[in-house]
């Protein structure tokens, strides 16, 4: 089957001009290896996409709401931190950028959620500060620069030695494991997930499944890959959080806190009003 240039063109581009005639053209439907690099192309570029919406309804809940309540600063820092690194890892690798994506746009929208956060709780300078920090970090991880060789043949180098970078790379895992724990004691202490956007929790536990899939498929590399399996087992634990949690806040359920010097009871309601209720 032959198709118009306008579709043919970015499927190539896509799917490799070999797959493209062995799946489109020929219909080979048993080339079970061009059907693999296809899913993981395809689920790749869904990633991407929806990683440059993921954290949208996240940040207009906040922007409504005028308050960051109920989300960790450490995490979303930790969370920034670690994708400022994979970008400039997997640019550096040259590895293709469905594979990659959507760290950068995670990356970008938590600047603005940090900002955000940093805003409504008084802090705008640390706030500028903070965004200013990691754009130079991660101009500086994925910089290179060419050198000549004495043979007179130039070489690409990074300002930060690839072996730093790997080394980095390598501690996104134990970042992203403790970037995810404090938002999940968070959510256990609170009993809810407070202004945590369920789209967002749900599209990344989704999108970090793919992503191992993914990565098995079109990266050569253990370190990328077990850091994608950490991310998909913590994600899903948030995502649990999040249906266990869901309607908490509409609950009418109070939360006992102690006992008063003259023996009368307090608890917190939701709204966070601490009512007194006296003992007979």
């Amino acid at each position: 089957m032959y198709l118009p240039y306008i579709l043919s063109a970015p499927a190539t581009a896509i799917i490799g001009e070999e797959c493209y005639s062995s799946l489109i053209e020929d219909f080979n439907y048993r080339d079970i290896q061009c059907i693999r690099y296809s899913l993981s192309k395809g689920l790749g570029f869904g990633i991407v996409l929806g990683g440059a919406i993921v954290k949208i309804p996240q940040i207009i809940k906040i922007v409504r709401a005028r308050s960051a309540k109920g989300l960790s600063l450490s995490s979303y820092l930790l969370e920034t931190f670690a994708s400022v690194i994979s970008v400039a890892y997997n640019v550096r690798q040259m590895n293709p950028i469905s594979t990659y994506g959507e760290a950068f746009f995670v990356a970008v929208q938590n600047l603005v959620i940090l900002g955000l956060m940093l805003h409504y709780r008084g802090r705008t300078r640390s706030a500028l500060g903070t965004l200013f920090a990691f754009l130079f970090l991660g101009f500086i991880l994925s910089r290179n620069t060419l050198e000549m060789q004495a043979d007179g043949s130039i070489i690409t180098t990074g300002l930060i030695p690839h072996g730093i970078l790997a080394f980095l790379q390598a501690t996104t895992i134990p970042i992203s494991l403790f970037s995810r724990i404090p938002q999940i004691i968070e959510n256990y202490r609170n009993g809810s997930t407070g202004q945590l956007a369920a789209f967002t929790v749900f599209n990344y536990c989704a999108g970090s499944l793919a992503r191992v899939y993914t990565t098995l498929v079109e990266v050569d590399d253990v370190i990328i890959l077990s850091g994608a399996v950490f991310n998909a087992l913590l994600n899903g634990i948030l995502a649990l959080q999040m249906a266990m949690y869901w309607d908490s806040w509409s609950r009418p359920s109070r939360t006992k806190l102690g006992e008063m010097a003259d023996g009368s009871l307090y608890t917190v309601v939701p709204d966070n009003k601490v009512q007194v209720q006296k003992m007979d």
